[in-house]
């Protein structure tokens, strides 16, 4: 059954609900609160709003009620600014804040990336070079099925890769990093066990 985020009740300038807050890496955790924003579904967000540039910072919003290892995550993100960067991204199989598997689209380098995180040591897995748009709406998928991980991009399907690093279920979370202001709309999360 398909976990549909509920942004609109959520009260704006608090943090999220049923969010917990970590970080891989250096600096500040990161300040994740509900934003106002008209061009958003409902018309307010999911916003990492610190602009700490530490470039090696990666801020996590773990959503607690969902843990599985087979899911597929489908959200819509926005860049909003960055000097360092501007990406959003997706975390699965979460279960600590250095171990876990992430897709990320940074508009500064226009590609979509897929990582392990294993004991805070960032590896890419896969790729593709992608116009990414800041300060437009993008979806991002990320469908993990055992060790097979599928991401799509605007709708259209970038590429499978396989690993199983992380094999056991976790949280799925949201993720920025260093200095993007990143806003998180239309979050639906499907377990597929």
């Amino acid at each position: 059954m398909t976990a549909q985020i509920d942004i609109s009740r959520m009260n704006p300038g608090l943090a999220p609900d049923d969010f917990t807050f970590w970080r891989t890496g250096d600096g500040e955790v990161g300040d994740w609160r509900v934003v106002k924003d008209p061009s958003a579904s409902d018309r307010q967000v999911i916003a990492q709003t610190s602009k700490d540039p530490t470039d090696y910072r990666f801020p996590l919003a773990v959503y607690r009620p969902i843990s599985a290892k087979n899911v597929d995550v489908v959200l819509r993100f926005k860049p909003v600014s960055g000097a360092v960067d501007q990406a959003g991204g997706i975390v699965v199989r979460l279960t600590t804040p250095d171990d876990y598997y992430v897709v990320r689209a940074n508009a500064l380098e226009d590609n979509v990336r897929f990582y392990r995180m294993v004991k805070g040591k960032r590896e890419q897995l896969d790729g593709a070079n992608i116009k990414v748009t800041s300060n437009e709406w993008h979806t991002l998928g990320l469908r993990a099925e055992d060790d097979r991980f599928t991401i799509s991009f605007d709708g259209k399907q970038l590429f499978t890769t396989v690993d199983s690093t992380f094999a056991k279920a976790g949280k799925v979370g949201l993720w920025t990093k260093a200095d993007s202001v990143t806003h998180f709309d239309a979050i639906a999360i499907t377990p597929l066990e």
